[in-house]
Formats: C-alpha cells, structure tokens, sequence
C-alpha cells in the first residue's frame, strides 16, 4: 500500500508540475505584433478585404464590420492585477463599455477582476490560454488551449463565451495561411474570431500622445475595433492615454459599445453550465495549488541545499581537525589482552580468514567464535582447524545479539573485540583498536571497515559510501562526541561497560546501533580510530544490497526511537540526542525521503525552467561530492580511480538508498516487525592457501597482503 501511494503522490507531483510547467513557462510573452508574416495564399479574397469579425462555422466564411459611428475598445492580455483596475476605473468614469480577451493563466490568477468586468457590463473574450501563437501551434494544442481558456471564465465568473482573439493577430488583411487554419478551426469549435481596425500601438510603449493619436486616426465616421491592452507589461501610458482617448471620439459623435453591439449580433456571452463551472472552479484551484506546490518546494531545495552545502563544509573541516588530533595520540600504549567475539551462522565461507587474520594479530588475543545453531558446518570447520587460542561455543539459533552475549559471558579479558563472521582484519587493527582505551572515559571503539569485494560499479559505489558517507560521518560524531554506531564488523567495547547496559539489546534489528547509543546514554564516550582496518564483503546484488539496507535503515529508526529520551538528557547522553539522534534525523531520514522530490522537480527545471541552469546547479553539487570524496579517500590513503564512477551512482544507487528510507519509514509508522534480513556469503575472502597451525603473533604480513590483493582481483579472493 504504501508503494502504491508514494507512485500515486509523485504522480500527482509530477501532473501538477507539468501542468504548472504549462501554465506558466509555455507562456508565450512576446508583444502580439511579433510574430513573424507568412504566405497568405489560402486565405479567400472575402476575408482579407472583409470586416474583423470572422464565422466560419457553417455555410462558408463570412465577416462582419462594425456600423458606422460605433467605437468598440477591446484590451488584450489581461487581466493584470496592477493596470486592469485603473483602466476600469477610467471606463466606469466615463460610463464606456468595452470588451477584455482574457489570457486564461491571467484570469484564473486574478478571477475577481474577471467578475468585476462582467458586474460592470463589459464583455469578455478569450484570448487563449498561455498567450500560444495558434497559427504555429498544432491542432490538439489550439483545441487545449480554448477550452482551458474558456474553463478558466466560468470557474472565475460563471459565464462562457464564443469570443477569440488569437494572440499575434491584426487586421484582416494581414491575416495569412496558419492564421487562417487556427481561424477555420476556431469556427468548428464554435467561435468569432476578432480581429482589429485601428492598433492604438500602446505595446510599443511610444508615449501618451502617439496612443491617443493611433487610437483615434479613423477616417470619418467610419465604425473601428481599437485594440488596446490592460496587460503584458507597463501599461501606464495605456492608462493615462485613454481618458483622452475617449474624450476626443465622442466629442467626434461616436458611440461606444462592445464588439457584439458595433456589429449587431446577438450577445456571445452566457451563463455557465454547473459542469463547466465546477471544471473551471477546480482548473483555477489546480493552478493556485500547482503555484503553491513550486513555491514550497523551491524553498525546500534551496534549504535543503544550504544545508547539505553546510553538512559539506563542517565534515571537510572535522576530518580534517580529526585528523591532527589523531596525531597527538590516546596516551600510554594499552597492551592488555584482548577476547574477540565472532558470532557466526552459517559463516563457512569466510569464517577461516576471518579467524586466521584475528590470530595474525600483533596484539595478544583470545578468539571466540559462537556459532548459532548454523547449519552448513561453521563450528565444525573452525574445530577442525586445530588452532590455539580459540575456542568454539555451540549454541542453539537465537539471533546475533545473543551470540554476543554468550560471547560476553564466556569472554576472559576486560577490552572487547567483535568481529562480524565474514570480516578480515589487518594484522595490527586490534592493536589500533584498543589504544583509545587509555583514556578511562572512553567505553567503545569504532574501526574502519573496508569493502573487500569492489568489482564492478555496486561494489565500486559501496566502496565509496564507504569510505566518503561512513567514514567522514564517523569523524564528525568523534569530534562532537555522538558516535552512533560501532560497526558490528570492526568495534572495541570494555566488557565492565558492556554488563553496565546489560549487553547488546534484541530489541532492534540494529543492535551495533541499539549497543552504542546504550553506552553513550550510560556517560561513556565512543570514539573513531581510523587507523583499525577490517575487510568484510559488500552486498554484490541489488537485492542483497537492498536486504541488508533495509534492515540497516530499520534498525537504526528502531533505536532512534528507543533511545528519543537522549533528547531531553545532559552530558553525554544529551550530546547523542541532540547532535547524534538530529544529525541522523535530518540526514538519513528527512532529506532522503524528500529525494525523490528533487528529483521530479529536476526534470521540471529541465523541461521547463533554465536547463543550463539546473545541469549547472547539479553539477555543482557532483563536483562537492567529487572534493568530498577525493579528501576522504585521501586520509584513508585509498586510490582515486573508483571515484570515476561516483557521476553514476547519482542515477541508481542513490535512487535505491532512498527508497530502502521510504521503505524503512513507512514499515516503522505501520507498526510492522521486520525479520532478520541476513546476507549472503561470496567468499571474496576465502583463503585458499593449506591452514597453518598457528600464524606467528607479531609481524606477519601475509593477511595484509591476501587482503589487498582480494581487494584490487575481487572476483579470485584470498
């Protein structure tokens, strides 16, 4: 359900910005007189020397002149908010009717000055609906481009009418062949084209004067449509013009009237239908709300860009602070020996190197590898080994966060390691983990996982979330003392710390996340050591990415929730809630679910705004990405090369990472319980060399070595 109704609302979204890319930036703004002359041939002789008012409906075409001594003044363009109302109040002054061709967008922006001129007896005509030139537009765009116009008069004042001026039109006899086809078309859709006599040539803006002169130039007695306009610009002069505009022709003996009246047929103006009121009501609530919809979602980018532009900056200049603090050292080398838990289920394929590589260490170490209850020989593979220093716990299957318990119970040593079952680690990363525990406030240590498995562009992708997302995130929590989460693949913990929670919590399907955010509530302090290399495997499918995202994303709002009394706590404990919780908040929830509105509204600035402009703004941003990356990639002394792939993963992976956030927020907010999501095993790391007995404790490199290579031939392993 909740798929079918994020499709439905970026639907929605997506109807309502097209419609408003359509309304709004298909406008057609050029003056009505500058569209350029075509071929006149098709036009019939009648029309080119007839009157303005053409029919051709039925029985061939025919025209009509206004009589003689009859003034129609017709405004185009209109209505606009600031000259229309001057220009009424200068008609209704001089008692004067005359006949508006509203612009359908206008009218439906500024319906009550559409029912101010029908109130005060002037008549209404269409003038389209975006101002298209209608020669040049195709047949379906003419029919659209009516009929909303004409929608837009009867949900503003509840009339229709059978009027039209078609924008970029003159005299009769400047009519030429696309004019004439949009004219015969008109005509089928039952309306009276109007054109002009007499061009007042106030869109040019040439000064009081020449208006009045050019409005009232006829010959004689001679009946006129005056075209003038309410709209389209600065029509000031229009309105200081048409005051003497009119006092000179009545003072001339003419007569002033609508057009229907100067040519003596009956009126085109009627009373709505409730269908095409209700129609009309809704296009101009459609347009309010699709204008609203931009407007919000213009400021939403704009602050979620400064923000993100912000989080940019503060992480750049974090890692970098880090990275000098890092320098100083945590204190006194710490030597103690370490118990390292491996909670194991069906681990076999990486179980051996990841338990090889732990006694590789150069730091003395107990292993203790719980299977729960696996089923594809995982214990007894280790047993097998014949290997000291490590002992096998067999447990019925009870879940992850109850290996690490027994884990905990059976574990000799007071400093922690645990170690995830498909995890390989550098030979001194034990060593690098447990420095930071010189320093007696600290309780756990995050290391620096590594994707092993890079081949091809999802393992490249990850390996750059990786180290870029992760990574410069966890910097920043260190510096700010709100560490999250300690990976469940590479983490250190004191064990007094660990029995003071009460071990790791089976509540959430993050319990890395749940167990952190226990201890830093408990006044411990959780820090990051960079320098703690671990190489674990990567999802290699988008399914199995998906799988492990998810539960990822879940758990974390499952211990969001949990731990929300952080927000209102003091020192440490407030620090999580308050930078921590808000951080993530903003980050991985708010933000990535507003992404796919970014993205539709991408491709609205595309089609219908400044395509060069948002390329611009994109890439902008891919480049921050690109910086970002490249300084996280070099602290963590990693090759450039697979940053070339970072320009397509805004195109997929992004896209998926976002959806596993809607997925995740929507399963929380509907109560449902998600089950264990495990990944599958690829063996990137297995080692394929006969076991040795016992690696020596200090000085082996050939982990190191193994490990590198798997990560430069993914698909050979170790």
């Amino acid at each position: 359900m909740h798929w079918a109704l994020l499709t439905v609302t970026l639907l929605t979204l997506a109807a309502a910005l097209l419609f408003q890319g359509y309304t709004q930036h298909l406008y057609d703004d050029r003056p009505d007189q500058a569209a350029a002359p075509a071929a006149a041939d098709g036009v019939p002789p009648a029309i080119h020397t007839g009157g303005p008012v053409i029919d051709t409906a039925e029985g061939g075409p025919r025209s009509a002149s206004p009589k003689p001594g009859t003034i129609a003044l017709t405004f185009d363009d209109g209505p606009d908010p600031r000259w229309t109302p001057q220009i009424l109040d200068v008609l209704h002054r001089a008692g004067v009717h005359a006949t508006f061709f509203l612009v359908g967008t206008q009218a439906a922006a500024h319906p009550e000055l559409v029912q101010r001129m029908v109130e005060e007896g002037h008549q209404v005509g269409v003038h389209t609906f975006t101002h298209t030139d209608l020669g040049a537009a195709p047949a379906w765009r003419r029919t659209l481009e009516l009929r909303e116009a004409q929608l837009t008069l009867a949900g503003a004042a509840g009339v229709t009418s059978s009027l039209l001026r078609p924008p970029y039109s003159s005299t009769a006899d400047a009519l030429d062949d696309p004019g004439w086809s949009a004219v015969q078309q008109a005509g089928r859709e039952g309306y009276l084209t109007v054109l002009t006599t007499q061009d007042s040539e106030d869109w040019r803006r040439p000064g009081v004067g020449e208006i009045v002169k050019g409005a009232t130039a006829g010959p004689g007695n001679t009946g006129q449509i005056v075209l003038m306009h309410d709209a389209g610009g600065d029509r000031s002069q229009t309105v200081a013009a048409l005051g003497d505009v009119v006092t000179r022709l009545k003072a001339r003996g003419f007569r002033f009237t609508t057009v229907s009246e100067a040519v003596g047929m009956p009126d085109p103006v009627h009373s709505a239908g409730a269908g095409d009121h209700w129609q009309g009501l809704a296009l101009i609530w459609l347009m309010g709300a699709g204008g609203w919809v931009v407007t919000v979602l213009g400021w939403l980018l704009w602050a979620a860009g400064v923000v993100s532009a912000l989080r940019a900056a503060v992480v750049l200049m974090a890692a970098a602070r880090h990275k000098r603090l890092r320098r100083r050292g945590w204190g006194p080398p710490v030597t103690d020996p370490v118990s390292v838990i491996v909670p194991a289920y069906n681990e076999v394929a990486g179980i051996e190197p990841a338990v090889r590589s732990l006694l590789a260490s150069d730091h003395p170490v107990e292993v203790i590898v719980v299977d729960d209850g696996s089923t594809d020989g995982t214990a007894d593979l280790v047993e097998s080994l014949g290997l000291p220093y490590v002992r096998v716990i067999r447990q019925e299957n009870a879940g992850k966060p109850a290996a690490l318990n027994t884990g905990i119970a059976a574990a000799r040593a007071e400093l922690l390691v645990m170690v995830d079952g498909d995890t390989v680690f550098e030979p001194d990363a034990v060593r690098m983990l447990v420095q930071p525990f010189a320093d007696p406030s600290v309780g756990a240590v995050s290391g620096n996982a590594k994707v092993v498995n890079r081949g091809g562009l999802l393992g490249r992708w990850q390996h750059i979330e990786y180290v870029v997302g992760f990574n410069l995130d966890r910097r920043l929590f260190d510096l700010a003392q709100c560490m999250p989460t300690v990976p469940g693949a590479v983490g250190a913990f004191r064990r007094s710390a660990l029995l003071a929670v009460g071990g790791v919590g089976e509540e959430t399907l993050a319990e890395d996340t749940d167990l952190t955010m226990a201890l830093c509530r408990d006044g411990w302090r959780v820090v990051y050591e960079e320098r703690a290399k671990a190489w674990t495997e990567a999802p290699a499918s988008l399914s199995a990415l998906w799988r492990q995202r998810y539960r990822w994303c879940y758990g974390t709002l499952q211990a969001m929730w949990k731990h929300r009394g952080a927000l209102g706590q003091r020192g440490q404990a407030g620090k999580l809630g308050r930078r921590g919780l808000l951080y993530l908040l903003m980050f991985q929830v708010l933000l990535p679910l507003l992404a796919p509105v970014v993205d539709v509204f991408a491709l609205y600035g595309l089609a219908f705004l400044d395509p060069v402009r948002i390329i611009g703004i994109w890439a902008a941003f891919l480049l921050l990405q690109v910086l970002m990356g490249a300084y996280a990639f070099r602290l963590d002394k990693e090759r450039l090369g697979p940053l070339w792939s970072l320009p397509l993963q805004q195109f997929v992976y992004r896209q998926l990472m976002y959806l596993v956030v809607i997925q995740s927020v929507f399963t929380a907010l509907a109560g449902s319980r998600l089950r264990w999501q495990r990944m599958q095993r690829y063996g990137s790391l297995q080692r394929t060399a006969a076991p040795d007995a016992r690696p020596e404790p200090v000085g082996v490199g050939g982990y190191r070595a193994q490990v590198h290579d798997a990560a430069r031939n993914p698909g050979h392993g170790t």
